[in-house]
């Protein structure tokens, strides 16, 4: 799904995306977290849809964060909340276990984003961004970004028609569903493969990466744009002036230290501007929904109006 902020100029859309992810991986405060996953789940509900991010959560990320929460206590011993002790002698300490769900939380929060930034960051905006600046790695790196959900397509048309000539992973034997399924990664490693070379091999014919060579592009930064860079710019300079001033300091070794809980003006003020940073394209488009509802009940009043002065 398209929605209002992916028709924005990339610049913008890159912009919102490394300020979002980059709050979310570098400053561990459990508020700001919060506010990233709450505001990255709603956000992917409107580009994927409700079963989809479900989908995406029950089987990835909750497995993942679990993981993390279980193995960092196990590993790392810092803290001097000590609750108890492991077979092997080490302290199972209390700030261990919070930081282990703190970490668990981040990465929750950045597979929720990244999947959305696959959804609006295609591989033309970011080949049209820094194309001219780092042409060969900005390929690179847009093959790259794009070759998840490609291969997750390609390969559930692999196994579609190896099911039809009777190679399934779901029939047979163990022994067998293992052989259909290595020949399945086979056919799909090899077609990625060849992808990739016929991909740099049309780049190249076009004279991509060669001096002086010019690009069509659709992009144009215009009023609107302008007006919402201003707004991102205030609200994630806000947010960031703010976690400099302390106002989401957090530290978990050797003791759990949270500035902003309770509540405090400065650090109210971080929130705020961090949540409304996040939350903007959830309110663009609902806003922009509403605008063409309104529209569209104008234009039918105006068809109903305008046919029954033509039958007076």
């Amino acid at each position: 799904m398209k929605d209002t902020f992916s028709t924005y100029h990339p610049f913008l859309n890159m912009f919102y995306f490394v300020g979002t992810i980059g709050i979310t991986v570098f400053v561990t405060h459990p508020v700001l977290l919060a506010i990233s996953f709450v505001t990255g789940i709603a956000y992917s509900f409107l580009l994927k849809g409700v079963k989809h991010t479900l989908k995406f959560n029950l089987c990835f990320s909750i497995p993942t964060m679990v993981i993390v929460a279980l193995m960092n206590p196990m590993f790392n011993h810092y803290g001097v909340t000590i609750i108890g002790y492991l077979p092997t002698g080490n302290p199972f300490t209390l700030e261990s276990c919070v930081y282990g769900l703190i970490m668990a939380l981040m990465l929750a929060c950045t597979l929720i984003w990244f999947s959305c930034y696959t959804e609006v960051m295609t591989s033309d905006k970011f080949i049209y961004l820094f194309g001219k600046i780092i042409p060969a790695l900005s390929l690179v790196l847009s093959m790259c970004l794009r070759f998840v959900p490609r291969f997750s397509r390609q390969m559930k048309v692999i196994s579609d028609g190896q099911k039809c000539i009777g190679r399934s992973t779901s029939n047979g034997s163990l022994v067998k569903r293992v052989k259909h399924g290595i020949t399945i990664f086979s056919i799909l490693v090899t077609w990625a493969l060849e992808n990739a070379v016929e991909t740099a091999d049309s780049m190249k014919c076009r004279g991509y990466g060669e001096k002086g060579r010019t690009a069509f592009s659709i992009y144009h930064f215009d009023k609107r744009d302008s007006f919402c860079l201003i707004f991102m710019v205030a609200s994630l300079g806000l947010t960031l002036f703010g976690a400099s001033r302390g106002y989401a300091f957090a530290s978990f070794d050797p003791k759990i230290v949270v500035e902003g809980i309770p509540l405090t003006p400065g650090s109210a003020l971080v929130f705020g501007a961090y949540f409304v940073f996040c939350l903007m394209p959830v309110v663009m488009e609902l806003f922009d929904q509403m605008m063409w509802s309104v529209r569209r009940k104008d234009i039918n009043r105006q068809n109903i109006g305008g046919y029954r002065l033509w039958e007076v």
